[in-house]
């Protein structure tokens, strides 16, 4: 399955988003076809920021009377290079430098821009007219968390500052945010968002598979398989459909082919609690339960919350390594977040 792989395009502004120098005292307009452009962007799912050899504060105020502030998430507008504005982007984000395109008129930058980072996509403002029809620009589905994208990660800004400003233990903050996450047997409405979350999630993501539409329309199916999708939602508003879980169910044994979540909510204890879940699942129904994982620098957080799980190494075949969990201690939900389940028997 191709991957779309652009999450985030990267804009300049003086010739680029705008006719113009700012600086120069030029009555910058917007470049024609630029609104379009960002709106359609917007509404397929993939995220946009920038990066600008300007002044902020005078940046910011022509965003924002051309109605376009709440567009561009983590702007960087400062005098630093452009390739070190968008690894403050990606990091921003806490998405791979791989998953950016950055488009700007001056070869120069592009060209810094490709050799501090190779994986960035690189656009000459002269093909701005062919983004919408750029294959990386297309995802394979719009789906309802693809629309909302940008507007939940408003919501993150607003938690993470809420977070940074809060004085107090960091199970305190959580409590606060009235957390409840619904983990639920996958519908067919739910899969092209699992398709999108297997192609994009790769920190937070035990094996690294993808699994198209009818894949997971297969294991949604099947008596041998359990889907799962976990949703989260707080008083800030929904994080969306966060995470996946795969589980190849045979008689005596249930083993964990995939598990991931987005990393939108990596600090919030969702893969234990996801964990949590499958051991009572599998105690319950007297079963062994075994999980695949594929570790490797971006998703060593996984590694850990299966060992921090008390899941053992029982054998490696070249990177794969299979755990097992024999199904003792296990620990109740944290007192921070409400966990809701619903599966067709219920």
């Amino acid at each position: 399955m191709e991957e779309n792989k652009v999450k985030c395009l990267v804009w300049d502004l003086d010739n680029t988003l705008w006719d113009g120098t700012l600086l120069e005292g030029d009555d910058v307009e917007l470049k024609q076809n630029n609104i379009h452009i960002i709106k359609t962007l917007d509404s397929r799912g993939i995220l946009q920021s920038i990066a600008s050899k300007n002044d902020y504060t005078k940046a910011m105020e022509k965003l924002h009377d051309l109605g376009l502030e709440n567009y561009f998430l983590y702007p960087q507008i400062s005098w630093n290079s452009k390739s070190h504005s968008i690894k403050r982007i990606a990091d921003s984000f806490n998405i791979g430098i791989d998953s950016i395109a950055f488009i700007d008129d001056q070869p120069f930058e592009r060209e810094e821009v490709k050799f501090t980072h190779p994986d960035v996509l690189c656009i000459d403002e002269n093909n701005r007219d062919c983004l919408l029809d750029m294959p990386e620009m297309n995802p394979r589905f719009i789906t309802e968390d693809s629309k909302i994208r940008r507007l939940m990660y408003l919501s993150d800004i607003e938690r993470n500052k809420q977070e940074t400003e809060f004085v107090g233990p960091t199970e305190e903050f959580l409590a606060s945010l009235g957390m409840k996450l619904t983990i639920s047997e996958a519908k067919e409405d739910d899969l092209q968002r699992a398709e999108e979350l297997t192609v994009r999630t790769h920190q937070l993501n035990t094996t690294g598979y993808t699994y198209s539409y009818d894949e997971l329309n297969f294991f949604r199916c099947s008596k041998e398989h359990l889907l799962l999708v976990a949703s989260l939602i707080d008083r800030y508003g929904t994080y969306g459909k966060i995470g996946l879980v795969l589980v190849e169910c045979s008689i005596e044994c249930w083993n964990i082919k995939l598990l991931l979540m987005s990393c939108r909510v990596m600090s919030r204890g969702v893969g234990g609690v996801l964990i949590t879940h499958l051991r009572n699942q599998a105690k319950n129904a007297g079963v062994r339960l075994q999980s695949e994982m594929i570790s490797n620098d971006r998703n060593r957080m996984m590694y850990m919350t299966y060992k921090f799980s008390n899941f053992v190494e029982k054998k490696k075949n070249g990177d794969l390594v299979i755990f097992e969990n024999d199904l003792t201690n296990i620990p109740g939900f944290p007192e921070y977040m409400k966990v809701a389940t619903e599966y067709c028997s219920e």
